[in-house]
């Protein structure tokens, strides 16, 4: 196992199943985030199922996190090795296809999105934990209804905020945009099918990042105080 996340091949293969692992992840988070549009009380059901789920909670979360920051360490490590062994960036290495701006510039958008994922964390995740497990309220409940929505609502008031997670969906989507296609590539995709995985990846990096957006834009100007 040493012997495979040391060698070029073993490292990309990894960042690439951990892509899709995080992909998949958005997908069912925009899917509970996108009723809360439409139905509070749905959005609670499903987000106090998630909160509370043993499952959910103690294997897929700690999976989660772990994705995560080995999404983003192997991503730092493969700039660095590449820029050592000859001044190309991983991105680079790709192809003149992938050499747009952002496939030149993945660690950048990824740094950006990492302090979007602390913020989440900290609106969302960190109280979360702070009222389960410190103040030890497991009911998710708040005036006599679940706390999520309200919670969430909440949180989008501030312009500021909501124009953070703006600016970081926008980002998301762009290093979507060229990560979508490079993951299947670094797993072994064929050139036939490269231009069938360029449109599904455009379409995935506009439409989930644009669900974050509307789903921002929406408690923010429709509950206003």
């Amino acid at each position: 196992m040493g012997g495979f996340f040391k060698s070029s091949i073993g490292r990309k293969v990894a960042m690439a199943l951990s892509a899709f692992f995080l992909m998949f992840f958005l997908i069912i988070h925009l899917a509970v985030n996108i009723t809360s549009l439409f139905s509070a009380d749905l959005f609670n059901e499903l987000s106090h199922f998630m909160g509370t789920n043993p499952l959910v909670q103690f294997a897929l979360q700690p999976v989660l996190i772990f994705g995560v920051v080995f999404h983003f360490i192997m991503g730092f490590i493969l700039e660095l090795k590449n820029k050592k062994a000859n001044g190309v960036s991983y991105a680079k290495n790709n192809g003149a296809a992938n050499s747009s701006w952002m496939s030149r510039n993945m660690i950048y958008s990824g740094l950006v999105i990492l302090a979007f994922i602390v913020l989440h964390f900290i609106d969302f995740w960190f109280p979360e934990l702070n009222t389960k497990y410190v103040l030890g309220d497991m009911s998710g409940m708040h005036d006599g209804e679940y706390r999520y929505f309200h919670e969430m609502v909440e949180k989008f008031h501030n312009p500021l905020r909501v124009g953070a997670y703006v600016i970081s969906f926008a980002l998301l989507g762009l290093h979507l945009a060229h990560g979508f296609t490079s993951a299947f590539q670094s797993m072994g995709s064929s050139a036939g099918r490269k231009k069938t995985l360029q449109n599904i990846g455009k379409a995935y990096s506009i439409i989930i990042p644009l669900g974050f957006i509307i789903i921002a834009l929406f408690h923010h100007f429709i509950h206003q105080h």
